[in-house]
């Protein structure tokens, strides 16, 4: 059975609207007022989250993939290690976007690519964490988020069944606030890569997380297909210029498409209703103006025993339905009848004789 987790003041499982995270990574290019103007932008576009992406670069990478050369049409240093440096922000940075996303009433967090940058995030008391594809595996990270407490959301990218397995095993004995989210660690990801049927089997396997998906695709369709076979939480890119410069960008959502994305979402949660099949007030005129009723088919005495050629069906309803047929079949009229009238029980008395029904 699929579980419940509470997000800030957002509770998400089976029976809430789809929670959606406007990820911006470092979409933001170093620049704290892109920032901020993409967290309004967001928000404006109806998504419940924002989230950036945090990493102890020295910590993270070996020395030699620190000072590899980048020089690329997306690189903002000349080597990989002043590349990541300059994308990312530290503690005052992070403290001014914690408070602008307050003001806005959007929840906010990041991704910890390793430890040291959980305890950096643990400072500002995220309501959640994320973890990526290629941490999966990660299992003292896993173990560490785990006991801060919070919400985690972990993406399965380029992982096996028993790799979410371990990781689910890992993280739920210290921590049941978890998200799955389905993933195909292509940027862009092919459709027919996005494999959203294993949305159905995490949901099977893994009692008690929610589950969810991670949209590397182009597009807002499949969104909402994930949120018909259960899931809960959408992460979508987020850019203001699709054009800009950054690898992420070519694939991320500018806010139209975003708030597309949630319209739709929001529109599916509405369209699914409660399972209970029932009559709202907009169908009536437009059935009974459709629907049928018994009429009588042709000028009739009184005393006449009504047989299939003096019954027709014929719009609009209001009178006897036709489900009724074999009911009126034998009856007597009690009065004479005219071609089209409705027929009613009030005008028809009990059957005289057995009458062979067709």
């Amino acid at each position: 059975m699929a579980g419940t987790i509470r997000i800030g003041t957002r509770e998400i499982g089976d029976h809430t609207k789809c929670y959606v995270i406007a990820e911006i990574g470092h979409n933001h290019q170093g620049s704290l007022e892109k920032a901020r103007e993409m967290f309004r932008e967001a928000k404006l576009a109806g998504a419940d989250a924002v989230k950036l992406q945090k990493r102890d670069n020295r910590g993270l990478y070996t020395k030699a993939a620190y000072d590899k050369p980048y020089d690329n049409e997306n690189s903002f240093g000349a080597t990989y290690g002043e590349h990541r440096e300059f994308l990312e922000f530290g503690a005052s940075q992070y403290r001014e976007l914690q408070a602008y996303a307050r003001e806005l009433g959007v929840d906010f967090f990041a991704t910890a690519f390793d430890i040291a940058s959980a305890r950096f995030l643990h400072d500002f008391d995220m309501p959640a964490y994320k973890i990526a594809s290629g941490d999966l595996k990660s299992t003292p990270l896993l173990k560490f988020v785990a006991e801060l407490g919070k919400p985690m959301i972990i993406s399965t990218g380029g992982a096996l069944i028993e790799d979410v397995q371990r990781a689910y095993d890992v993280i739920m004995p210290i921590n049941p606030q978890l998200a799955i989210l389905q993933c195909t660690a292509g940027y862009p990801a092919a459709f027919h890569e996005l494999d959203l049927r294993v949305i159905t089997t995490y949901r099977e396997r893994f009692p008690g997380a929610v589950v969810g998906f991670s949209s590397h695709d182009n597009g807002i369709a499949m969104p909402v297909a994930a949120y018909m076979l259960g899931s809960r939480v959408v992460e979508k890119h987020f850019t203001l210029n699709r054009a800009s410069k950054g690898t992420d960008h070519a694939f991320s959502l500018e806010p139209v498409g975003l708030r597309k994305m949630v319209r739709d979402l929001d529109r599916t949660f509405q369209a699914l209703g409660d399972g209970v099949k029932k009559i709202y007030d907009s169908e009536r005129a437009p059935i009974l103006k459709m629907g049928k009723s018994l009429v009588v088919a042709k000028d009739l005495p009184a005393g006449h025993v009504l047989g299939p050629a003096d019954v027709g069906m014929k719009s609009p309803a209001g009178g006897i339905p036709p489900y009724e047929w074999d009911s009126v079949m034998g009856r007597v009229t009690l009065k004479p009848l005219h071609e089209d009238d409705f027929l009613t029980f009030e005008v028809l008395g009990e059957p005289r004789t057995e009458f062979a029904r067709s």
